[in-house]
């Protein structure tokens, strides 16, 4: 019975936290509340809504370098539509308020089943605040949702998760992510081919529907390196030494201009590239796939393509508290380390946008220190997570083998007791 009540005082202590959490999270948005830094509401006012006005007419916003995102982006950019009693604005972030619940919801129940755990509730809970409100004011919260749904789904039903990994590839390309770690078999061609079932169907609807589905593909593989990513630190340092770029908005974002930076953007891909390489070689290698190992592999996947990436937006951090929820919410999962630094990250994440961007834009020492923390945070956690796979389900089931007691197998009835 303590056991019990336990439980209930936490799931009662967990809602409270989320209900007071998220509550602030509305003031900030609604700018009852406002942060320091620029306004992370204009995106949902002024450029979704822009898009929003353009794809009632029919078409994608073919005219916007700033359309970076796959046909299915258009359900989620409609979506305030369902509330028609509302602005544009108000629909949206009422929205993201009821995937975030959704995904409290998920976590919630996921954590009284046998062989589950509230980490991953309190992972969720604690780190969609952490960002502040930009995890309201992007539709990357929608798309979070989507996967950790595909994620806890998926142990059971690989189906379902090829369903919702193929529709929320065409949210956003990242849920792609989430097969990485299917078990080999018959679980993988499930979920891998009604992924790509998912997928195909629902571009060629919606390419009927609307003229410039793919327009997106030239609009993202024209972008730079933005200057909160991993390989834009090389350029804050260099600012500091005589280096002429500049940072200036571009294809939707603020990235730098200037000499070598086509290289680092080259560079990013390549690593890209590298750590593509590293997972195909982990599913080759990969021996022993437990409970928690489609999870955990595709935490460790979404870390590597996140900190690799020509561009770390802010939203992309959900992502990532997403994954890690979902890893926690399994009781043997070993990913408790790299989510507690992805938190982290997020924290600082908060801290470099919107609080102190204008030191992030003007490269100055402070701005320095925050992107090398945060970006120092997303390395170390992506190693962790990527090492920690491969212990679990490479070396470590192998070492075991190797240290178990060689055993000879019980006689069958019709087996001679001696050999011939």
């Amino acid at each position: 019975m303590a056991g019990v009540g336990g439980s209930k005082g936490g799931t009662h202590l967990s809602v409270a936290v989320w209900i007071l959490s998220r509550a602030a999270l509305l003031l900030c948005v609604f700018k009852v509340v406002v942060l320091p830094g620029p306004d992370v509401t204009s995106d949902v006012s002024v450029i979704y809504q822009g898009w929003y006005e353009v794809l009632k007419t029919g078409t994608f916003p073919l005219a916007d370098v700033t359309w970076q995102y796959p046909p299915a982006a258009a359900l989620a950019i409609l979506s305030p539509a369902v509330l028609p009693f509302l602005g544009y604005a108000s629909a949206f972030f009422v929205l993201a308020l009821l995937s975030d619940a959704l995904v409290f919801g998920l976590l919630l129940y996921a954590a009284g089943r046998p062989g589950k755990s509230r980490r991953g509730l309190w992972v969720w809970t604690w780190g969609v605040p952490l960002l502040g409100p930009t995890a309201y004011a992007r539709y990357d919260l929608m798309v979070t949702a989507v996967a950790v749904a595909a994620l806890l789904a998926g142990a059971r039903h690989p189906r379902t998760l090829g369903a919702l990994a193929g529709f929320g590839a065409l949210l956003k390309l990242w849920p792609l992510l989430l097969l990485t770690g299917t078990p080999r078999g018959r679980a993988t061609r499930r979920s891998w081919t009604t992924a790509a079932g998912t997928a195909a169907g629902l571009t060629l609807l919606l390419f009927a529907a609307l003229p410039g589905a793919l327009a997106f593909l030239a609009f993202q593989r024209d972008r730079g390196t933005e200057i909160e990513s991993l390989g834009a630190l090389a350029f804050h340092v260099a600012r500091h030494f005589g280096w002429q770029g500049d940072a200036l908005l571009h294809y939707g974002s603020v990235e730098f201009v200037g000499a070598y930076v086509p290289l680092v953007s080259t560079l990013a891909l390549a690593l890209s590239l590298l750590a593509l390489g590293w997972l195909v070689l982990w599913r080759l290698r990969a021996k022993e796939f437990g409970p928690s190992t489609p999870c955990d592999a595709a935490f460790a996947a979404v870390l590597l393509f996140t900190t690799t990436s020509r561009v770390i937006s802010p939203q992309y951090l959900i992502w990532l508290v997403g994954a890690a929820a979902a890893c926690l919410a399994f009781r043997a999962s070993r990913m408790a380390l790299p989510a507690w630094l992805v938190l982290a990250a997020t924290g600082m994440t908060l801290l470099e946008f919107p609080v102190w961007f204008s030191h992030v834009v003007a490269s100055d020492p402070l701005g320095v220190l925050l992107l090398a923390v945060r970006n120092g945070l997303l390395v170390a956690a992506a190693l962790t997570a990527c090492r920690r796979l491969w212990s679990q389900t490479v070396s470590g089931p192998g070492r075991r083998t190797a240290r178990a007691p060689i055993s000879l197998p019980a006689a069958r009835a019709d087996t001679p007791a001696t050999a011939p």
